[in-house]
């Protein structure tokens, strides 16, 4: 008599399922949990990623590839610049490290480099699991070149590889996150930080897992260490990025992923999304789960395309923006924001009803003006008078007529 399945069991059991059979889960990494903070409502994405689905793989059987990723040139690039930060036994990252994060600390004469070389990502694991704990005994700083954390999702463990984790003398650990984007008189651009501080934060936490089993427990840093180039040259230079808000949603994000179940209830029997399946059957199995669609997950969801095709369609204002969708309240589609300024629908006392009608009557009046404008072709167009600007494009139009 086979044994009884427990709930973690059947709970992969499920997600085997839905992957579809003899298809192999995909092992989630740092960017992919990064992307699920930075859309935490989508129950989609959250399912999708908790059963190990290649999203790439079924926006390709739906007709709808993704368009993102990285060129083999800055691939190139970036490999050439970490390498160039990582030179001389770390040096001048540890030089960073100290300047940006730890000035009260003896400066980094000389570091110290482990070999975290084993064999499979769980021997690698376990081998800066051991390397974390000798260099905290130590005392020294340390640099850690692409060590291996694991770290618990959904039931599985997911194997992440960070540029580089630094050990100060204090026992201290900092990530330490390199990218070869620039950073122009000492600030980068907003949405790649926002990027690289999500995916930091994921790093962060699975360096507290391991920190957790060591006695005493070392502090794992909230604050990050981000180098890039320094403006157009290929000189690094870097800056403290704190991560702890991006660690909170993240942390979040990872116990909704555990209950994925709750998701997958909700699914008619025998769903399934398998990218051998007809592409009717799988936009079925698809549209079956809710999703969260915004502009920003063009550049982190490979089923970017197909959601906003079904977004626009539906008229869902997300599909404008997060903040836009915000601002206007209770009015989710493109046809109860135009109901509601033209008067038909919606509550006059709402802030965002109320806008939106003083906003038609103010295009309402523009329009109006122009017409009167282009009828009076034969006159003189009407100028400034404050300011003695000249006529606007509309008005020498005009004028001109």
């Amino acid at each position: 008599m086979p044994p009884p399945r427990t709930r973690g069991t059947a709970l992969r059991q499920r997600l085997a399922d839905l992957r579809g059979p003899a298809v192999q889960p995909k092992a989630l990494d740092a960017r992919a949990l990064a992307a699920l903070a930075a859309n935490p409502g989508c129950d989609r994405r959250a399912l999708l990623d908790g059963a190990g689905v290649d999203k790439a793989k079924l926006a390709d059987a739906l007709g709808s590839p993704p368009a993102f990723g990285q060129s083999q040139f800055a691939f190139m690039r970036g490999n050439a610049f970490e390498a160039r930060v990582k030179a001389d036994g770390g040096a001048e990252l540890l030089r960073l490290v100290h300047e940006k994060l730890d000035p009260d600390a003896e400066p980094p004469m000389s570091g110290v480099v482990p070999d975290l070389s084993a064999v499979g990502p769980e021997g690698r694991a376990a081998r800066t699991a051991l390397a974390l704990r000798e260099a905290t005994a130590a005392g020294v700083w340390t640099l850690l070149d692409h060590p291996m954390l694991a770290l618990d999702v959904a039931g599985s463990p997911a194997f992440l590889e960070p540029d580089a984790v630094v050990v100060h003398p204090d026992g201290g650990w900092t990530v330490v996150e390199i990218k070869s984007f620039p950073m122009l008189d000492g600030s980068a651009d907003p949405a790649k930080v926002g990027a690289a501080a999500r995916q930091s934060a994921v790093y962060v936490l699975a360096l507290e897992e391991v920190a957790a089993h060591l006695d005493p427990t070392p502090e794992v840093r909230h604050r990050v260490l981000l180098v890039c180039p320094k403006d157009f040259s290929n000189l690094p230079t870097a800056s403290a990025v704190d991560i702890r808000k991006q660690r909170a949603v993240t942390r979040r994000q990872l116990a909704r992923l555990t209950r994925v179940e709750d998701i997958a209830a909700t699914l008619p029997k025998g769903t399934c999304f398998s990218p051998d399946l007809p592409a009717d059957d799988l936009t079925t199995a698809v549209e079956a789960v809710p999703a969260t669609y915004a502009p920003e997950c063009l550049s982190a969801c490979e089923l970017a395309f197909h959601c906003r095709d079904r977004s626009r369609a539906e008229g869902a204002v997300t599909s404008l923006g997060r903040s836009l969708r915000a601002e206007l309240g209770g009015l989710t589609t493109v046809g109860d924001v135009l109901a509601a300024a033209h008067g038909e629908t919606g509550d006059p006392d709402d802030p965002a009803v109320a806008a939106l009608r003083r906003a038609a009557t103010l295009r309402a009046e523009a329009l109006k003006t122009r017409a009167q404008a282009l009828r009076g072709g034969a006159g003189e167009a009407p100028r400034a008078e404050s300011s003695g600007a000249p006529a606007s494009g509309v008005q020498e139009r005009a004028a001109c007529h």
